[in-house]
């Protein structure tokens, strides 16, 4: 009981000397100690990845399921650690309504046999949106779910741990300055190295969680990628679905109705693809990597010679890769993250690119996959 109270009086004067330091940092009587520029840059990375990253969250989930309280329900579910019950789309239950009402109204009429084929489709699109919601979940949500509940809140406990050691130094730094005697001044300088170095393990340790930012972004990046094929795929899928619908509709109307049916699904809509709906190659072109309509400038960077290309007279900068990068053909310089490369910009070249060097390497770099040093 005695060693317990010791460690509360302890604690509060820690706490007492926090606050008293923080107050007077507010009111500019004290002099707090300053992160350096990297360090400060690494928090502005950091701080922006978790807002942006909150937000793509919440708009994806709104995409992928529009009712608010249905959410609600399926948050709390996942808290709870239940199963989330399994629920029909709305494409499932119009389907539903339609082959009832089919069956009512008769399956050999002529409006009871168009609801059945009608009806046989939303299921069909209803369960492609069933797949791509799931796919969507597993490969898109639960990777940003898991940066907002795991490392980001790591990163807030660590920052908050170097905060209060910054105020223990500096705390530190005023009483060593307003120490008169001999005996004062020597605790104080003692306190001082202590505080000096736990703040310094802290900063290390908060810099190395940090500098982690970047491996997120690229893991986010390739989920991004994996949910651009997931939505490409559903709407290859029901594309497909619609336009063997549309051909069902035209000639059962054409032989219900005849001279009355004008124009068919060919003559306004693209080419049925020729392959299973489920190939996403086949409807829907994906570009692998970055997606860039040709224009003037990247005409004539294509053009150019590499091996005839000079820095220009203004000099170059360094830069720092963010991302791996594979080039699309050999007028391009495929990078690898972390690694130092040497930029410079050439006359009508796309604002968006640069020419990057790399030993005896050149080519071609995007601006996005880059950190220019200096």
């Amino acid at each position: 009981m005695d060693f317990n109270m010791k460690k509360l009086a302890s604690d509060a004067g820690v706490f007492f000397s926090r606050a008293v330091q923080f107050t007077e940092e507010k009111l500019g009587q004290a002099e707090k100690t300053e992160l350096d520029a990297h360090f400060e840059n690494l928090l502005a990375k950091a701080d922006c990845t978790k807002n942006w990253t909150e937000k793509i969250l919440h708009q994806t989930e709104v995409l992928l399921q529009p009712n608010p309280s249905v959410r609600v329900e399926e948050f709390l579910y996942e808290k709870l650690d239940r199963k989330v019950p399994s629920r029909v789309t709305n494409g499932e239950l119009l389907a539903q309504y339609m082959v009832e009402a089919a069956n009512d109204f008769g399956p050999g009429t002529p409006y009871g046999k168009t609801l059945f084929k009608v009806g046989e489709t939303q299921k069909r699109l209803g369960g492609a949106e069933r797949d791509f919601m799931h796919s969507a979940s597993i490969n898109f949500l639960n990777p940003l779910r898991n940066f907002l509940e795991g490392d980001w809140r790591t990163i807030t406990k660590e920052r908050r741990i170097l905060e209060n050691r910054r105020l223990d130094l500096d705390a530190c730094k005023a009483r060593l300055k307003k120490a008169k005697a001999a005996e004062a001044k020597a605790s104080a300088e003692h306190e001082l190295r202590v505080a000096q170095t736990e703040f310094d393990r802290q900063a290390e340790l908060t810099r190395l969680l940090l500098e982690g930012i970047s491996s997120t972004h690229v893991n986010h990046l390739r989920c991004l990628h994996e949910f651009v094929e997931a939505q490409a795929t559903y709407y290859a899928q029901g594309y497909q679905y619609m336009l063997d619908l549309q051909k069902q509709l035209g000639s059962s109307k054409g032989e219900t109705f005849p001279g009355t049916f004008v124009g068919n699904a060919e003559s306004t809509s693209p080419p049925p693809a020729t392959t299973s709906p489920t190939t996403v190659s086949a409807t829907i072109p994906v570009v692998p990597t970055v997606g860039r309509a040709p224009n003037p400038a990247t005409a004539v960077e294509g053009a150019l010679n590499l091996s005839d290309v000079k820095p220009p007279a203004s000099g170059t900068r360094k830069a720092r890769v963010l991302y791996d990068y594979e080039a699309a053909d050999s007028s391009e310089l495929a990078l690898l993250a972390d690694e130092m490369i040497t930029v410079y910009s050439l006359p009508g070249m796309d604002p968006d690119w640069l020419i990057g060097e790399r030993g005896n390497q050149k080519g071609k770099v995007p601006v996005t996959y880059l950190e220019l040093l200096s």
